[in-house]
């Protein structure tokens, strides 16, 4: 039984080119609007923090990667969605990141300079807009220091504001629900490459206890193709990662209870009825067509003449060539009987042979297989005549034994050819999500999500665990997976002690409120508020200076050792070459030296 109403097809979506917006006039006056950029390591998404109501949604959405082929100019690179289709040219990607941080600079410049220029910022050689941009939980100075430079030596901007996106994600959500800051939580998000637990108390992120583990979306679209192209080895060149991501999007979900959930799937009935059949694109006939016996046995007598021709005409070849070379050594054998032996014996050298006997016998060989050649034509035109003339007999019996009243079954089906190229997902709806709860599926040694949670949880106190679990926040691309939020529900109430209360939420847009976040932010703290780093703050504290707000990391600046000044580096040569300098020690601190 085909269950028609579960057959779905692949949208193979195409990206379309941004177009290059003009600057409106209310983020220019009274005084430029930040420009929000999310920058993550899937997707990039930008826009303005305007709080006009048609620009309250990022305008530009894009993959985060550039596409450039090897010695191409730099203005040769696309970026984003001037990749129409991204399988052709996946090769070609180079990406910012490395899991989740900002490692090269020259692809973080390209996604900047799509961003601006998209963005319609036409000011020559500096954005005159502050920037909000996201980073990972502890991101590591120096990646903030590159980012930094970046903006502030390549682009020139006035102020650059840093905030992670997961609690940029939370902060939003917060405000939205009416709640008062600064609030205490438990964000738990995943993205492309790596989830985070990140515990959030009185507002500011608990730095010391985050965790990371390394799983994301990249992991499981990974996952669900290789199971897929095990499955269906066949198909595999049509099982791309770009169409596994729309099956996980599309067709996935979290199990309550994963054991059980795979017991059911041992039913045929709930396999039946719960099995998504999802299409792939192929050639040749539509699914359910049928033929007759007529139209399939003439094929059959078409297959058969086409292969007749080729025989005869492989035949025909054949008889050529042996008549051909027939024709030489008659001509050589005829050098022999007229007495010419020098000329004979020469044409023998260019034959490869060594005697007259050795013509002789190749001359025999030659004849009679001409001779079957013409035979064996002759007798194949007679089967061929006998073939046509027995084929209007039969069909002329066929005709006068049909009964009139009495049906005959003419109408076979063939070969479905549309089942043939169709993927069942059956288990692995379930079993690819379930990675993140359990990462040994994969061969991960790693601690699942809820384990993560759990383990955060033990390095606080009763009272302070209590507070955390009443706010446990969900965000993230990869945690849109329906079912999710009862399964940390279940999990979580496994792990807490008898009769503790907690709250367990997800984000609204899971994959846009950090965006929503950022705007809102920006629009709430101006320029003189706590959170921006001015040009002047870049040029005295470095490019690794952070200001510290409600979204955003812990700043713990690292103490390295100055290098030696020129007057010291000199008293220390004299030092070493001087050996009659005073025992006594300088009173100068600046100046002591301890040579060990």
């Amino acid at each position: 039984m085909n269950n028609q109403r579960n057959v779905y097809t692949f949208e193979d979506y195409k990206c379309l080119p941004d177009p290059v917006f003009t600057v409106e006039r209310e983020c220019l006056e009274p005084c430029p609007a930040p420009i929000v950029v999310d920058n993550g390591s899937f997707q990039c998404r930008a826009g303005w923090a305007s709080g006009i109501s048609h620009l309250d949604q990022p305008r530009l959405l894009f993959r985060s990667v550039a596409a450039r082929s090897r010695g191409a100019a730099r203005n040769d690179a696309h970026v984003g969605n001037d990749i129409p289709n991204l399988e052709p040219l996946r090769w070609t990607f180079k990406s910012a990141f490395d899991r989740n941080l900002v490692v090269n600079c020259d692809i973080q410049e390209l996604i900047f300079d799509y961003v601006f220029t998209h963005l319609g910022i036409s000011t020559q050689g500096r954005v005159d807009h502050p920037v909000v941009i996201t980073e990972p939980p502890c991101n590591p100075l120096h990646c903030r220091q590159m980012m930094s430079e970046l903006l502030f030596e390549c682009y020139g901007v006035p102020r650059v504001a840093y905030g992670v996106d997961s609690l940029f994600s939370f902060y939003n959500n917060n405000v939205s629900d009416g709640a008062d800051l600064p609030s205490t939580g438990l964000v738990v998000s995943s993205g492309y490459h790596c989830s985070h637990v990140l515990p959030v108390i009185n507002g500011r992120l608990d730095a010391l206890n985050c965790k990371r583990v390394n799983l994301g979306g990249g992991q499981a679209v990974t996952y669900l193709q290789k199971l897929l192209q095990l499955k269906y080895p066949a198909n595999q060149a049509a099982i791309t990662l770009s169409r596994m991501e729309e099956l996980l999007h599309q067709h996935s979900y979290v199990a309550l209870d994963y054991q059980h959930e795979l017991e059911k799937w041992g039913s045929p009935n709930f396999y039946e009825k719960e099995v998504h059949r999802v299409q792939l694109p192929f050639s040749g006939r539509a699914a359910g067509v049928c033929v007759s016996v007529e139209e399939r046995n003439e094929r059959k007598a078409q297959q058969l003449r086409r292969l007749q021709e080729i025989n005869s005409r492989r035949r025909e070849e054949k008889l050529q060539e042996d008549q051909k070379r027939l024709e030489t050594l008659l001509s050589v054998q005829e050098l022999l009987e007229d007495g010419s032996l020098e000329l004979f014996h020469k044409s023998l050298v260019e034959l490869n042979m060594d005697s007259a006997e050795e013509l002789q016998s190749y001359i025999h060989k030659l004849s009679m297989s001409v001779e079957q050649h013409r035979l064996m034509k002759a007798e194949t035109a007679e089967v061929e005549q006998l073939a046509e003339d027995g084929s209007e007999m039969v069909t002329d019996l066929n005709q006068d034994s049909d009964e009139p009243g009495k049906t005959t079954s003419t109408i076979q089906p063939l070969f479905n050819k549309a089942e043939y190229h169709q993927l069942f997902l059956g288990t692995e709806r379930l079993r690819v999500p379930e990675i993140l709860f359990q990462p040994s599926l994969i061969g991960e040694e790693q601690m699942g999500l809820m384990e993560t949670m759990q383990f955060v949880l033990e390095q606080y106190q009763p009272e302070e665990q209590e507070a955390l679990v009443k706010n446990v926040f969900l965000t993230g691309g990869n945690l849109q997976y329906p079912g999710l939020k009862e399964r940390v529900q279940r999990d979580l109430l496994a792990i807490r002690p008898f009769q503790s209360q907690f709250k367990v939420s997800l984000a609204k847009r899971p994959a846009l409120d950090a965006w929503f976040g950022a705007c809102e932010w920006a629009l709430t703290n101006p320029a003189e508020a706590q959170g921006w780093i001015s040009r002047h703050d870049y040029e005295e504290n470095g490019g690794e200076y952070l200001r510290e707000h409600c979204a955003s990391n812990i700043f713990i600046p690292m103490k390295l050792n100055k290098p030696l000044s020129a007057t010291k580096q000199t008293l220390m040569g004299k030092c070493l070459t001087d050996t009659s300098l005073p025992d006594t020690p300088s009173n100068d601190k600046d100046n002591d030296i301890s040579l060990s």
